[in-house]
């Protein structure tokens, strides 16, 4: 019997936000800042994995193997979020960005989403290495609620 989780497919879009801090300034006038893309690229490549994960879990016979490695990258790139956020760099400076103002004005609270949801994917990345795919499958929501949580107050709902 398939596994099947309507709210991996909502986590999977929601990773795809704006969540970190930093002191570095950029200017409208200046140039897009190179991190602007890495952090496009980290969060694409955290949605890519809750996609794979996604796929998995509506198969037959999840590959607990695929599963625990994109549960690798997903956690791996949680980590690297708050170094992506240098003050400067959101849609408010003038760049291509949906990361709103409240990142660095509720600093505090923006480092607390991102705790969270590192914390959650340490706790998803342990779930899927102890290879018990219905285990997973009851982990999805709690992660994609610790992507959703910063979304709501840290990211531009354009849709």
């Amino acid at each position: 019997m398939a596994i099947r989780n309507t709210g991996l497919a909502a986590a999977a879009l929601i990773a795809l936000t704006a969540c970190g801090s930093n002191d570095e300034a950029a200017s409208s006038d200046s140039p897009e800042p190179a991190v602007i893309g890495e952090r496009q690229d980290n969060f694409e490549q955290i949605g890519d994995a809750f996609r794979v994960i996604r796929g998995e879990l509506e198969n037959d016979a999840p590959d607990m193997a695929v599963i625990s490695a994109n549960a690798e990258i997903i956690n791996a790139n949680a980590m690297k979020i708050e170094g992506h956020f240098p003050a400067g760099t959101g849609m408010d400076d003038g760049f291509d960005s949906e990361a709103l103002a409240t990142i660095w004005e509720r600093s505090e609270e923006f480092a607390a989403a991102h705790e969270r949801l590192v914390s959650a994917s340490e706790a998803f990345l342990a779930t899927a290495n102890a290879g018990d795919s219905a285990a997973v499958a009851e982990g999805v929501p709690e992660l994609g609620a610790a992507c959703k949580n910063c979304h709501d107050t840290f990211r531009l709902d354009d849709e």
